[in-house]
């Protein structure tokens, strides 16, 4: 078993020489042996356990146990508690979730201040199978497919060469102490039901089963890397990237809506799952303005694109300006001063620059987004003007109108920024001071 650890550590680079590892040990039989194996190899090691006060006095007695090993074999130990129920109520997550996103958090925070190269975690083989029927019972892409990684960033998972058969022979020579946590036994978890009553069934099919969808796990991840460069390419070739959002070309998208398995996996980063499929396609195929929304992302058909972009995005502005100094501090704003006004001046022919009469406007201005009706005196016209139906002529789509944003004064529109300024606040020939407005560019997805 030892030299099986060292050779599938050496295989898949987990270590250099004179690495130090951070140890996650929970007290299990898994950690336990793992930690035995890291001792017999000579690798420097320290230990990190998560009391997740579960288990009441049981979760007590974990602790103790590996703090004692600690001390008796020499090892820097770290130790921590979390009121793990807690936490998954206020941030709506199952416990099983919280204590994941709680223990792999602090496991890094410990690993950057102690100097540690990487965290250690006793997945084993097991582990990965359980991990593969979970993904496909719910339904998952190809990623899902190819299980645990050896190694992700800075956590390695050296063990995953053994199955758990493999892990209890080495601990009954070894006479290594571990403590059994008696939720590993209650079905009530989706993990546990596998892994006590499903591969039981598989195995009297397959005895060879953890051999078998192991090595289908590593055909899927060849197949995956394959696929993966594939995919990039050709969303690289219907995509662009315009400021805040995405823009995917339907006409080059439409050549692969036939193949859903191609249509999940260009639209997977942006959350879509197998239940959205028939919606997503549903969108590309019909009127602009249709939409889908993912747990982060928007996806919008307009004309011939759609548009993605982050829930957030839609946010509401808005600024209360007392002076010329806090117009300076928007960040819609790059630039605001008076000029005054000679015979030579020029008004520049740049929608992203605003000349406006400095009399004819009065503080406190506002920033805000523009709602229905509004309206103003486009520049040059004497007849007002609904944005909604200014926004129809210039062929805004219905995410280019949820960015805009007007400058206001005394409840009149002064200037549709980026875009127009409203004729009552024009340059005219008896205006003395001017307000040079200068806004950011933003990007439409105006044709």
């Amino acid at each position: 078993m030892l030299e099986r650890f060292r050779k599938y550590i050496a295989e898949n680079n987990l270590l250099k020489p004179g690495d130090r590892i951070l140890l996650a040990v929970s007290g299990g039989i898994d950690s336990m042996v793992m930690t035995h194996l890291f001792l017999q190899s000579g690798t420097k090691i320290g230990i990190a356990h998560c009391n997740f006060s579960l288990r009441a006095a049981e979760s007590d007695k974990d602790e103790e146990m590996v703090r004692t090993y600690s001390s008796e074999h020499n090892i820097p130990f770290f130790s921590t508690r979390f009121e793990t129920k807690t936490f998954a109520k206020e941030n709506g997550l199952s416990v099983q979730m919280a204590a994941r996103d709680l223990r792999y958090s602090w496991f890094e925070e410990i690993r950057k201040k102690n100097g540690y190269d990487a965290i250690a975690v006793a997945h084993n083989l097991n582990d990965n199978i359980e991990t593969l029927l979970i993904n496909l019972i719910r339904g998952t892409g190809l990623t899902g497919m190819t299980g645990m990684k050896p190694a992700s960033n800075r956590l390695i998972r050296p063990l995953l060469f053994a199955t758990r058969q493999d892990i209890t022979d080495y601990c009954n020579q070894n006479l290594i102490i571990f403590r059994e946590d008696r939720s590993n036994v209650d079905t009530k978890y989706t993990r546990n039901k596998i892994r006590l009553q499903v591969i039981p069934v598989l195995k009297e099919i397959n005895p060879a089963l953890e051999t078998t969808l192991n090595e289908t796990t590593e055909r899927f991840t060849g197949l995956n890397e394959i696929i993966s460069d594939y995919i990039s390419t050709l969303r690289e070739r219907i995509s662009e990237k315009k400021g805040e959002f995405i823009s995917i070309n339907i006409r080059l998208l439409k050549t692969h809506l036939h193949n859903k398995a191609v249509l999940f996996e260009l639209f997977k980063p942006f959350g879509i799952n197998n239940l959205q499929l028939n919606d997503l396609s549903n969108v590309i195929n019909g009127k602009t303005g249709g939409q889908i929304f993912t747990d982060s992302y928007r996806i919008i058909k307009n004309r011939q694109e759609i548009i993605i972009s982050h829930k957030d995005a839609r946010n509401e502005t808005l600024f209360r300006i007392r002076n010329i100094t806090g117009l300076r501090k928007v960040p819609v704003i790059k630039s605001a001063s008076y000029v005054d006004i000679a015979d030579n001046f020029e008004i520049p022919p740049d929608s992203y620059i605003a000349c406006i009469d400095a009399e004819k406007i009065s503080f406190p201005l506002t920033i805000r987004k523009w709602k229905a009706g509004d309206f103003f005196y486009p520049l040059g016209m004497k007849q007002r003007k609904k944005l909604s139906d200014y926004f129809i002529d210039k062929k805004y789509s219905g995410f280019d109108k949820e960015g805009i944003l007007i400058l206001e004064s005394d409840g009149n529109i002064v200037w549709i920024i980026g875009d127009r300024i409203d004729n009552r606040f024009k340059i005219t020939s008896s205006t003395i001071k001017a307000l040079i407005i200068k806004s950011k560019k933003r990007t439409t997805t105006a044709r």
